[in-house]
């Protein structure tokens, strides 16, 4: 695969467990300029690697790598960076540690600062789990963050997120090859279920009611169900439930800078900010996105119309919303 890798060594979690020889997988597009100031981040989003955050920039887009120095970072627990499928025991499967955002962005803080030399970032943005994580970025290094731009995301992880996330864990646990997460052979039937739980809150009832998963080539919606199945069964379930766990803790405030005052933590945002919210996102809801920015200093929330749902800015879904999106980007940028 074409990446490279950061070495961090032991890392220390926020949890105080040590993960040992931790490693994050990135790749980088573009060059930095002479400042070190034209940094684009772009985590990863739940089910997502450096490769599906190529469909959100590009020659000609608001992020382009002949401007900008694009660095997409994999998540811990994707399965490219470190995860419970690639970390030696007594750290591999169940055992892989708890990791939150906190811990994500503290690591890619070490890589852009020690390994790329970036002195300042013009822009942190990303979908869903990428977007919480350019909330925790502008909160946890203010003095180092120029602009975000989270879609469809939140800096705080909502209980009505939560319990939907619980669902869609439950299914893919209650297979019985899952064996508490040491299982020797992929826990299929868990995956299949986990798949469908996911697929009815991914899009919304517009989506389905319009029949626009035609639009995906599909003719009903069992086959779209049956290539979300396919799709699940190419992730490792450990690995699944590692990032899940990661979403399901994410709050900006939950570490010892800002100790749980939520309030305090969005203040001390100095960046730039615009979010884009989703009408019919059935996880990151516009009204949690309303009260998180009216603490951000000059932030403001665009809500774009639209029965995509949550999947509204999966890239290739929607030209209209690419377009709106890199529409805010070159406003943040300019």
């Amino acid at each position: 695969m074409d990446l490279s890798l950061f070495d961090l060594g032991d890392f220390e979690l926020q949890s105080g467990a040590v993960l040992p020889g931790a490693r994050l997988a990135y790749k980088t597009y573009g060059e930095l300029n002479p400042d070190r100031s034209n940094a684009v981040v772009l985590p990863t989003f739940y089910t997502g690697s450096h490769i599906r955050n190529e469909g959100f920039f590009g020659s000609g887009r608001a992020i382009d790598p002949a401007r900008h120095f694009v660095v997409s970072i994999n998540l811990f627990g994707n399965g490219i960076s470190s995860s419970p499928s690639n970390t030696a025991a007594p750290f591999d499967a169940a055992r892989f540690p708890r990791i939150t955002f906190f811990d994500n962005v503290r690591a890619q803080h070490r890589l852009l600062v020690e390994a790329l030399g970036v002195e300042r970032i013009a822009l942190v943005t990303g979908w869903s789990m990428a977007g919480c994580q350019s909330f925790q970025w502008a909160a946890q290094y203010p003095d180092l963050v120029d602009a975000i731009l989270p879609f469809c995301a939140s800096a705080r992880t909502s209980e009505h997120n939560i319990v939907f996330l619980e669902g869609a864990k439950a299914a893919l646990q209650a297979d019985a090859v899952y064996a508490d997460g040491n299982y020797t052979s992929p826990p299929e039937k868990g995956l299949k279920a986990f798949a469908r739980v996911y697929a009815g809150w991914a899009f919304s009832q517009t989506f389905y009611r319009e029949q626009m998963y035609r639009l995906q080539g599909f003719d009903n919606a069992e086959e779209l169900l049956q290539d979300w199945e396919r799709d699940h069964l190419d992730w490792d379930a450990n690995g699944l439930l590692c990032k899940l766990w990661t979403w399901q803790q994410g709050d900006i405030s939950a570490n010892d800078i800002y100790r749980h005052d939520f309030r305090a933590a969005l203040k001390a945002i100095r960046a730039k900010t615009i979010v884009i919210a989703c009408d019919n996102d059935l996880y990151f809801r516009p009204e949690d996105n309303q009260i998180e920015i009216e603490h951000i200093a000059g932030g403001e929330l665009r809500v774009y119309q639209s029965p995509w749902g949550h999947c509204v800015a999966s890239p290739g879904n929607s030209p209209e919303f690419q377009r709106y999106l890199d529409q805010a980007i070159s406003e943040l940028l300019a």
